[in-house]
């Protein structure tokens, strides 16, 4: 039986794995599963765990205040020394760009325990965008022995790169699967009745390198949509980062708009799923609501999911006032574009990446 370890420690990466650990705990005779959270993103983190019933076999709780990439960097590496030598797994999964993700890796690799990298490939080729999570993406593919690929340019990356290509295997992102989780046709909530007739848009905006000065005139380009747009609502859930509370406040006085504390997982996928279109700055939602038929605007100057480019899934917006208007615009009132992007199919799987991972180990 092969001793399979995951490791994750922030909201996003727990979407992603908990499909894939509920999926290898269900092959009781073929895997010992052991997972182990960081808990980088403390309160944020819990609530995920809870909705797809995970219990961690080993918790390190390394989240503090205020807490840079230093301090996360050392208590990771040295908790993940404890529990990667007291458990010696066969493999050590880590999900794609977090700290935590890195670090695990970089642990594993100075123990020799082999790596497997669910959601290998994407790029930027750019370190400081989106950052730092492009580094920590290449750094782990630079360690991992196991690649697990969401699609056909990924893996293409990862050859240029000079991997295996009997090691990387394209099998769809865990993301997409977690909705069989969580969306339900009988959901209701307050927020969702206030919007209830209108065009629903729903934002997240967050991202390290949008702070600041690029935030707020990203904010202006939604205030100024909105006005002039009298049959659309926005709810936001604000992300806890204080500095992106502080610029969400601009928006806070809009009868439209709708600022609220973030939403678990079960909750989020719920309000995409009744949504009319998505405003995000977040990589997994790229995947997740064209899934459900969304369409989304990406409040980025680039993005490692280039697929959903070409899909028709997505559209780049940047990060200026202007082209943040402009794309928002253009998707509200060009409907054409709009059921094209509706209509298109999404790159990122079928829903069924937990599994074909699980076979892929198997053997």
């Amino acid at each position: 039986m092969k001793k399979i370890m995951l490791v994750f420690g922030t909201r996003p990466e727990a979407i992603k794995m908990c499909p894939l650990v509920l999926e290898l705990q269900s092959r009781r005779d073929e895997f010992e599963v052991f997972v182990v959270v960081t808990g980088q993103h403390r309160e944020q983190l819990d609530p995920v765990l809870k909705t797809f019933g995970v219990t961690p076999d080993v918790d390190l709780n390394i989240m503090s205040a205020s807490q840079t990439l230093f301090d996360v960097t050392e208590r990771v590496l040295s908790g993940m020394r404890q529990v990667l030598t007291d458990n010696r797994p066969d493999l050590l999964l880590v999900h794609g760009d977090t700290a935590t993700a890195f670090v695990s890796a970089l642990a594993a690799f100075y123990l020799g325990v082999p790596v497997g990298h669910v959601e290998a490939g994407l790029r930027t080729f750019d370190n400081k965008a989106p950052y730092p999570e492009e580094f920590m993406r290449v750094a782990i593919d630079g360690i991992a022995e196991y690649f697990f690929a969401p699609t056909e340019a990924t893996r293409d990356n990862l050859l240029r790169a000079g991997k295996n290509p009997n090691r990387i295997f394209v099998t769809g992102n865990t993301e997409i699967d977690a909705l069989k989780y969580t969306v339900r046709d009988n959901y209701s909530h307050p927020q969702l009745d206030w919007a209830a007739g209108s065009r629903l848009v729903v934002m997240t905006a967050h991202r390290r390198e949008s702070l600041g000065d690029t935030m707020r005139g990203i904010f202006s380009a939604i205030l100024r949509v909105v006005d002039e747009h009298p049959d659309v609502k926005l709810i936001y859930p604000v992300h806890l980062n204080p500095a992106v509370r502080d610029a969400a406040e601009m928006l806070a006085n809009h009868p439209r708009i709708r600022l609220i504390d973030p939403l678990d997982v079960f909750d989020f996928h719920n309000f995409l799923a009744r949504a009319s279109l998505v405003l995000t700055d977040s990589g997994g939602i790229q995947e997740s609501a064209p899934a459900l038929g969304k369409p989304v605007i990406v409040l980025r100057e680039t993005t490692e999911r280039p697929e959903g480019l070409s899909a028709g899934t997505l559209r780049l917006a940047g990060t200026t006032e202007a082209g943040v208007y402009r794309e928002f615009t253009r998707l509200l009132e060009d409907s054409d574009l709009f059921n094209a992007m509706v209509a298109a199919k999404n790159p990122y799987g079928d829903g069924t990446a937990a599994q074909q991972i699980a076979n892929i180990l198997a053997k």
